[in-house]
């Protein structure tokens, strides 16, 4: 018999879908969109409707504990118990404790599910008690927007995304929203048909989204610090400021604006590789039309300036006093609209004192330092693909190839970090596990319960992570925590909006609205800054003191090659979630200006090498005008299996940090591209 059953979508984009679930005979037959989340609005991207069920059921699946029985890299294991994988894995890992003390051992796990449980929960209980080395997993994505956001307003959330149908000017920054924030485009839409709004995308590229456009503006990436300061010049020039806001609620003004002046809206049209024309309509139209919206999204972060553009961007709605009215703002902050309590759900303060932090750009490179103490020798990967995911793969490769590193993987499908592990053990998805859902991308909260049992042996990641604890002998009800109590660590269960309901009994049939007092969250009418100063801070004193940058500034990226590699979302994959399903068979192209392909002799349809001095990537070759000249792009998150010589694109990837969180400077990639068959 078929039934229907409520559930969320857990990937790691800030939708967060209500789902519908049909199930029939303890599988997962079809995936809809439910009206549960108002927002959503029973409309999903078509990669979780097509992939998620054969993610679930299919090949690939992870069924039972498996050891390496090959090679690293080779993917060969045999099958064990789940009583002799955790003897194993407590038997290597106590031994490496005991010779090089327990930082020697590190959690790689990243955002594969984003439900609290799943993400971070027993699993941190259980590192921190170990005392291994703490990661930080904020640098690889969203950590630079998140760390402009705090520096600027602070922990509070700017406008819930349905304001945006409130605006009659619209600007989608560094987001492509189509494939990556899809029920935002329907909110555009709401704007554009009912207000007569106008539609600014500002990307490299020219995105699904961007060709529906009033106005593309084709930047080269890393250059967003510099149009945004061009782009208040001109409003300066044209008395778009607001001078009584600025003195009421802006801290740093003529720090700020000093940096600001220096920049000539002809000299930013040079650097951004923009016409000028087009910061000036950009300026006017924000001048002119109210209420504006922005949604800023990870595309400008992915590079060594990436904390300055957001920065920059993010002092717009301020300086011209474009905040305290419904449908103008800023799109972003909305994690912060949740009551979380982290320290509850994870137990930092189980680490011992002076337990070491390194950032997860690092990884790779620290599993290759000969110098690091203590070495690393025993890792465990879940909810996460670094070898996909990381910059600079091959150096990721040669790090977990290592004979004396312990690798114990974890995750539902067979990825192709899993093959280099020593010990695999196999996890539930989210539909077969209980979690509680907040989202970095809209303001509302959901819980969903499973849909489906375990699929084989596996079991949920809390689970697995109690029975860990429970054979290294870490004793005491947090380490026996259910689910249901775990969830309600997670937010405060005393917050108002909660009205009293413990958060494992929220209703699964509808999400929970995350307001101030009953009305939405707008900066300066409902919600105030909760900077040092109280104001919207330019020049950040927690920035300051964090990063040494005050204020935002441009590096202008110098390279010996004279492309630049852009790897943005594909509609195909979430990062590289889905890179193993049947749509992502293929290897994706490169898409090159026509003239950077006449220049090359290329054309359409030639397979090309595309290198530098970190690896060499082969793909075929896209002649189009969807990138401008001096910019090439290829889809992130394709697995090994697409590739001939064992590289995907993460391989051209450099290590370097960004302005911010030491953010990864994926866009700062430069390569050469020649053909190759």
């Amino acid at each position: 018999m078929r039934v229907d059953r409520p559930s969320v979508c857990p990937l790691d984009c800030p939708d967060t879908c209500s789902l519908t679930v049909t199930v029939e005979e303890d599988r997962i037959v079809q995936i809809r969109g439910s009206r549960a989340n108002s927002l959503t609005a029973g409309v999903i991207c078509t990669k979780v409707a097509r992939d998620f069920p054969d993610f679930v059921h299919g090949e690939r699946r992870l069924l039972t504990p498996l050891r390496r029985v090959g090679r690293k890299g080779e993917g060969v294991f045999e099958r064990i118990s789940w009583d002799q994988a955790l003897d194993l894995v407590h038997e290597r890992v106590t031994a490496v404790v005991l010779e090089h003390g327990p930082q020697a051992v590190l959690p790689l796990n990243y955002a594969g599910p984003h439900g609290f449980l799943a993400y971070a929960s027993m699993d941190l209980r259980f590192f921190h008690r170990l005392g291994a080395s703490l990661l930080d997993r904020k640098p690889l994505c969203g950590g630079i927007r998140t760390e402009a956001w705090l520096g600027t307003f602070g922990p509070v959330p700017g406008i819930r995304p349905e304001q945006v149908a409130l605006a009659k000017l619209v600007i989608a920054w560094g987001n492509n929203v189509t494939w990556s924030n899809l029920h935002l485009t329907s909110l555009i839409n709401q704007a554009r048909r009912r207000n007569g709004a106008k539609l600014v995308v500002v990307d490299p590229r020219r995105t699904k989204i961007a060709e529906q456009a009033d106005l593309h503006v084709a930047l080269r990436p890393g250059t967003d610090v510099v149009l945004a300061w061009a782009v208040t010049a001109e409003l300066e020039r044209r008395g778009g400021l607001d001078p009584e806001f600025i003195r009421r609620h802006v801290h740093g003004f003529e720090a700020y604006m000093a940096r600001v002046r220096e920049v000539r809206v002809a000299d930013a049209a040079r650097i951004c590789g923009v016409p000028e024309a087009e910061i000036r309509q950009l300026a006017e139209w924000y001048q002119t039309l109210s209420p504006a919206a922005i949604s800023v999204g990870n595309g400008l972060e992915r590079n060594q300036n990436g904390g300055s553009g957001i920065r920059a961007v993010f002092a717009l709605p301020a300086l011209t006093g474009k905040l305290g009215v419904p449908g103008s703002g800023l799109v972003n902050g909305a994690g912060f609209a949740f009551p979380k309590t982290p320290g509850r759900l994870g137990r930092p303060d189980l680490a011992p004192p002076g337990t070491r932090t390194l950032n997860i750009v690092d990884v790779g490179a620290h599993l290759n330092d000969p110098t690091l103490r203590p070495p690393i020798k025993a890792v465990f990967i879940y909810n996460h693909n670094p070898l996909i995911v990381h910059p600079d793969q091959n150096r990721m490769r040669r790090g977990l190839v290592r004979e004396d590193l312990f690798a114990v993987g974890c995750d539902v499908v067979m990825t192709d970090s899993m093959t280099y592990c020593d010990v695999v053990l196999p996890a539930s998805s989210h539909f077969e596990s209980h979690d509680l859902y907040p989202s970095y991308g809209h303001h509302w909260l959901q819980r969903a319960e499973p849909v489906i049992p375990p699929v084989g042996e596996s079991l949920p990641n809390t689970e697995i992570f109690r029975r860990l604890a429970a054979r290294f002998g870490f004793d005491g009800p947090i380490f026996r925590a259910s689910d249901a109590e775990l969830m309600d660590d997670a937010v405060d269960p005393a917050d108002a909006r909660l009205a009293g309901i413990p958060p494992s009994r929220l209703p699964t049939d509808r999400a929970l609205a995350m307001t101030a007092d009953g009305e939405d969250f707008v900066l300066f009418r409902s919600v105030f800054p909760k900077t040092p100063t109280g104001k919207v801070e330019l020049e950040s004193s927690y920035l300051a003191e964090k990063y040494g940058q005050p204020l935002p500034g441009y590096r202008l990226y110098e390279s010996s090659y004279p492309l630049v590699l852009i790897s943005p979302a594909s509609d195909r994959r979430i990062s590289s979630t889905f890179g193993g399903s049947k749509a992502s068979d293929g290897t994706p192209p490169l898409e090159m200006h026509p003239e950077d392909a006449e220049r090359r002799g290329l054309r359409s349809g030639t397979w090309v090498r595309v290198w530098n001095d970190l690896g060499e990537v082969h793909l075929p070759l896209k002649v189009t005008d969807v990138v401008p000249p001096g910019v090439v792009a290829t889809f992130k998150g394709t697995w090994l299996r697409t590739s001939d010589n064992g590289q995907t694109v993460s391989a051209l990837v450099p290590g370097h940090h960004a302005d911010l969180s030491g953010g990864a400077c994926f866009n700062d990639t430069r390569v050469e591209v020649a053909a190759y068959r």
